[in-house]
């Protein structure tokens, strides 16, 4: 038996044996998307938010929440662009944005002309990719931090 196989025989009787980690042309596509995405939520919806430009506080207004959730929002969408670009954190960000997108087709559907429902969906099916593709680093992160909290 080799050191590998032992490895792996000794891992998977104590648990899972660790996803494969993603191809090269996996991790470009994913680092295009991470980069392509991490721009716009910073830069086309956060920042807008935070500078409390007319037409996102006109959107925020319909939903009745007022600034203080427009900044807030914008905030988070910041916070999630640079996210996405942290290696360990790109993941986990992945999936924080992922319900912030269903946030968002909630209030569409609820509070905002239904022109571009699909929007929000289709930045969700992106993010969730991220976050599959990413699942190794969120695990390692998650182990982690489970592991300090003891």
């Amino acid at each position: 038996m080799t050191a590998d196989s032992a490895n792996t025989t000794a891992h998977t009787a104590t648990g899972p044996a660790p996803s494969p980690a993603v191809s090269r042309r996996a991790d470009i596509a994913l680092w295009t998307g991470q980069i392509a995405l991490a721009l716009l939520f910073a830069v086309g919806s956060g920042l807008p938010k935070l500078a409390g430009m007319s037409a996102a506080a006109e959107s925020f207004d319909q939903i009745g929440y007022g600034d203080w959730f427009m900044y807030l929002v914008g905030a988070l969408e910041v916070a999630g662009g640079i996210g996405l670009l942290i290696p360990r954190l790109a993941g986990l960000t992945a999936l924080a944005l992922t319900g912030l997108m269903v946030g968002a087709e909630i209030f569409t559907w609820t509070y905002l002309d239904t022109t571009y429902w699909y929007t929000p969906l289709i930045i969700a099916v992106i993010l969730g990719g991220i976050a599959y593709g990413r699942r190794r680093a969120t695990a390692t992160l998650l182990g982690q931090l489970s592991h300090r909290a003891r």
